[in-house]
């Protein structure tokens, strides 16, 4: 599940046993990329404070499914295949459309954003995404003109560089600590979006 030890849900205790069952999923399943944070439940309690807020917030105006479009998209650019396999499962349950799952990933697989079922803003956008993952430090003030020039307002342009920000740390924390998907559940997430304390995985 990772390279650190990491305590499963039967052995924890006090404040990981609360944050446990403030996160868990059927049958008590902890995500592993939570379960990581194991021995420092003050990290998992900001991880997930974060990814709740970026992601799964009431007052998001992207469509989440988008925004998980670009958790995958940002996920393959840095090859972590654990987020990747489990936010393409979240998208393609949040789309409930098979044929544009599939042609999303597809496009996402080989880079070919313009053949995906994308409009001219959110191919912006997927490329800001891009720009940001790989070189940040080439980004400009013209990069963010053009995202307003496609309809975007400042506000959904926020949206798109944190959910682009979040995956890269969820990639690092993946990837430098080993974790599988071994025992995870696919595509859960914290859905009810309308209350921001609710961490819960369904």
């Amino acid at each position: 599940m990772a390279w650190i030890e990491t305590v499963p849900y039967e052995k924890s205790t006090g404040k990981l046993r609360k944050l446990y069952d403030r996160v868990k999923g059927p049958d008590n399943n902890v995500d592993n990329i939570m379960m990581a944070h194991s021995l420092r439940p003050h990290s998992m309690e900001g991880h997930m404070a974060i990814y709740k807020y970026v992601l799964h917030h009431t007052n998001n105006t992207v469509p989440k499914w988008f925004l998980e479009t670009i958790g995958v998209w940002v996920s393959l650019l840095n090859k972590c295949n654990y987020c990747v396999d489990h936010h393409f499962s979240g998208l393609a349950r949040l789309l409930d459309d098979d044929a544009k799952s599939t042609d999303i990933r597809k496009a996402l697989d080989t880079g070919s954003l313009d053949a995906g079922p994308f409009d001219e803003q959110q191919k912006a956008a997927l490329k800001y995404a891009k720009a940001l993952t790989l070189n940040a430090d080439q980004i400009t003030k013209q990069d963010i003109e053009f995202l307003r020039k496609t309809g975007l307002n400042d506000g959904e342009i926020l949206e798109i560089n944190q959910v682009t920000a979040y995956f890269c740390y969820a990639n690092r924390t993946v990837l430098g600590l080993g974790c599988t998907i071994r025992g995870d559940v696919l595509g859960l997430s914290p859905n009810n979006s309308n209350n921001e304390n609710d961490w819960s995985h369904n």
